[in-house]
């Protein structure tokens, strides 16, 4: 059956896909986030024709996608997510990663208005920043969230596809 084929997701893939970033990475959350409204604002329309312009930069970071369910049109984290959350917390609390600045990024997939969908993954991104800093305890003063909405689609060619609703994590070095 499908749920036994997925494969299990762990703290170690985890640590092994965020570790080793740069010592300090040019590049801030309010960068990120002012892109996405840019993006809205240069291109509108129902879908957006291009990806971020710091997409390729982003690229280039160390990161991970998590899928993390929310309750439709919400930013409550559904029950079955807080085991994902948890192992992100695990990882975050490794030696390996302490001292690192990681940031939220909440992805919509393309269904509804693009600032709607804007403002939806700010929300998500934030609900995930909390339950990291306060359910998990991971120091908040490493943690931050931005959302871009549908603009940096995982799989444009399917822009209402499931995998576009994700949660990603990169690490943007130490301060």
């Amino acid at each position: 059956t499908g749920s036994q084929a997925q494969t299990k997701l762990s703290r170690n893939e985890i640590i092994n896909s965020l570790q080793g970033a740069q010592s300090k990475v040019d590049i801030n959350p309010d960068q990120i986030q002012k892109a996405a409204l840019e993006n809205i604002k240069k291109y509108p329309g129902a879908n957006s024709p291009k990806n971020l312009p710091l997409a390729e930069k982003l690229a280039t970071l160390r990161q991970f996608n998590i899928e993390i369910t929310f309750h439709f049109d919400s930013a409550t984290i559904a029950p079955e997510s807080y085991e994902a959350v948890g192992l992100i917390a695990d990882a975050l609390h490794t030696p390996y990663l302490q001292g690192q600045t990681f940031v939220i990024v909440g992805h919509t997939d393309a269904k509804g208005a693009r600032d709607y969908n804007l403002d939806l993954s700010i929300k998500r991104a934030e609900a995930v920043r909390d339950a990291l800093a306060t359910t998990f305890q991971v120091r908040s003063g490493f943690l931050y969230s931005v959302g871009v909405g549908e603009e940096q689609l995982r799989d444009p060619a399917n822009p209402d596809a499931a995998v576009n609703r994700r949660v990603q994590l990169i690490n943007l070095g130490y301060k």
